[in-house]
């Protein structure tokens, strides 16, 4: 079983310089015994999250993960919301059909007498 081996943020932002500054992704892919995925992957990272890139591991980017979550809850209330403005203009609706029929029924009452 291959132990998978762990580089430190400077080897990685190293690496990603290294392809930046002309040298060929399988060149330095090769140097550091890596896939050419993974330092495609750490120039992505960098790119997408420049300083807060490659936090390590079980560090997670705790205020992505929190202002993804936080959307989350502002989308499914937005549609609780739109939901509930829906029902209550049904419920208005009917209250107005039911006003208007009452009113046509009196409306007979008086015509009779």
């Amino acid at each position: 079983m291959e132990v998978r081996r762990k580089f430190t943020k400077a080897v990685k932002e190293a690496a990603v310089q290294r392809v930046t500054g002309g040298q060929s992704l399988s060149e330095v892919a090769r140097a550091l015994e890596v896939h050419p995925s993974d330092v495609h992957r750490w120039r992505r990272e960098l790119q997408e999250h420049g300083e807060r890139a490659f936090l390590g591991p079980g560090h997670q980017r705790t205020e992505e993960t929190k202002i993804a979550a936080l959307e989350r809850k502002i989308g499914q209330q937005a549609l609780e919301i739109d939901f509930l403005k829906r029902a209550l203009q049904h419920v208005e609706d009917q209250r107005r059909l039911q006003a208007l029929n009452n009113g046509a029924r009196s409306m007979r009452k008086l015509k009779k007498k």
